[in-house]
């Protein structure tokens, strides 16, 4: 990631991935339903195996569910603490919690 989104400061939105860095993925995709349990496997061990050599945070929208509160944090930086501040007055009760979900303060 460069460029526009490098020149937007930290604090004037709530995403707050604005240094220049690069962006890794791992997607696995595949047609048949049945063999979710394999392609899942793999593709959560290569992550593993990955991981440890990344910075410990993510692009929002690749974020999974099931990543730890700590990278979700990090992913959004200095902007998590007000992000938390703002839910916890338009979204008191958690509704919008599914994927990388910023919990009311």
């Amino acid at each position: 990631m460069h460029g526009a989104v490098t020149r937007v400061p930290e604090a004037a939105t709530a995403f707050g991935a604005r240094k220049v860095q690069w962006d890794f993925d791992a997607i696995g995709q595949w047609s048949d339903g049945a063999e979710s349990p394999t392609h899942i496997a793999w593709v959560r061990e290569l992550w593993g195996q990955l991981e440890p050599h990344l910075q410990g945070s993510a692009y929002i929208n690749h974020i999974a569910a099931d990543d730890r509160p700590e990278k979700v944090r990090a992913s959004f930086g200095a902007n998590h603490q007000r992000l938390r501040e703002i839910k916890a007055v338009y979204d008191k009760a958690n509704l919008f919690r599914v994927n990388s979900n910023v919990a009311p303060a």
